[in-house]
């Protein structure tokens, strides 16, 4: 499975529905705390708008809505990990990315087998109390050369202005929060952030697979 370089990552339907019809091709749903009648309602929401613009959605956390959605693509957490039952999320048909932040839990991954594995956080990041230091650019060249051909996602403290260094290290795909959410005018910045990533999307067309 392969996956467009431009990863942004949002708390609502509505975010999707402001980005999505940008040209944005991957995105991910993370919500945190909120009832289930009403996190069941946005994660239909984002799928229906993304299948609409031909952009893959990544759920995170909630793997039993996601399933019950028909959604394609779940993204969890090493501590949602441990809980989830991975078979199940493969027997749906869905896709799986992982988190790691050091090797323990790279390993962990690897063996889920999923379909990316994402590091970080790679700068400082305002978006949550990390335990762990930023990881730096050579840390991504490390571990791009441990997982081969599976992507990896570069997270924490991404800009438009450090994407490129992050693709260069070996980063197959660079995930962003707040330089998008907390802009003064995310759209530009969004088109900004595509602008950024296109080489790594032109050098290698990517396209994503999943639940029909």
């Amino acid at each position: 499975m392969r996956f467009d370089p431009f990863y942004p990552i949002v708390d609502s339907a509505d975010w999707v529905a402001r980005l999505v019809p940008l040209g944005v091709k991957l995105i991910q749903l993370r919500i945190k705390d909120r009832p289930e009648a009403e996190l069941r309602a946005e994660i239909a929401r984002a799928e229906a708008i993304t299948r609409a613009h031909g952009c893959l959605l990544a759920v995170n956390d909630y793997w039993r809505l996601a399933i019950e959605e028909e959604c394609r693509f779940v993204h969890l957490g090493q501590e949602d990990l441990a809980e989830a039952d991975v078979a199940a999320i493969r027997k749906a048909g869905l896709g799986l990315g992982l988190s790691t932040h050091d090797d323990a839990e790279l390993d962990t991954a690897l063996a889920a087998d999923p379909d990316y594995v994402a590091l970080g956080p790679v700068y400082p990041t305002i978006l949550k109390a990390m335990k762990w230091a930023p990881q730096g650019l050579e840390k991504i060249a490390e571990w791009k050369a441990r997982v081969g051909d599976l992507p990896l996602v570069a997270i924490g403290g991404m800009s438009v202005e450090r994407a490129p260094g992050a693709l260069a290290a070996g980063a197959d795909i660079v995930s962003v929060v707040t330089d998008i959410t907390l802009n003064a005018d995310p759209e530009a910045r969004t088109r900004a952030w595509i602008a950024a990533t296109d080489p790594a999307r032109t050098a290698a067309p990517h396209s994503q697979t999943g639940k029909a």
